[in-house]
């Protein structure tokens, strides 16, 4: 199993309005994914980090292969809703092992 793990920061120029009505899209995008993209097995948003955190939200995703991490990060689906990310983000951290 392979799990793939992002953190992001929220644009500095965002209101916290402007900031909840994001991390909920992105919530709801990345998290429908499960079932729609091949072996993709779970995806898990965090929305809410404790004040010590120093990313505003994370994806925690688990996927049956390293083939279906690739087959992941073209998906057209998968495309649409990262656009999105990188429009709202910015320093971004990723982390991708094998479990």
């Amino acid at each position: 199993m392979v799990k793939h793990m992002v953190l992001w920061s929220f644009r500095e120029e965002l209101s916290q309005d402007e900031r909840k009505a994001a991390a909920a899209k992105i919530k709801e995008g990345l998290e429908a994914l499960v079932g729609v993209v091949p072996g993709l097995l779970s995806a898990t948003v965090v929305t809410e980090p404790i004040s010590s955190s120093t990313h505003d939200l994370c994806l925690i995703t688990e996927l049956d292969t390293p083939e279906s991490l690739k087959a992941y990060a073209t998906n057209p689906d998968h495309v649409k809703v990262a656009t999105f990310v990188r429009s709202v983000t910015c320093n971004r951290a990723a982390m991708d092992f094998v479990e």
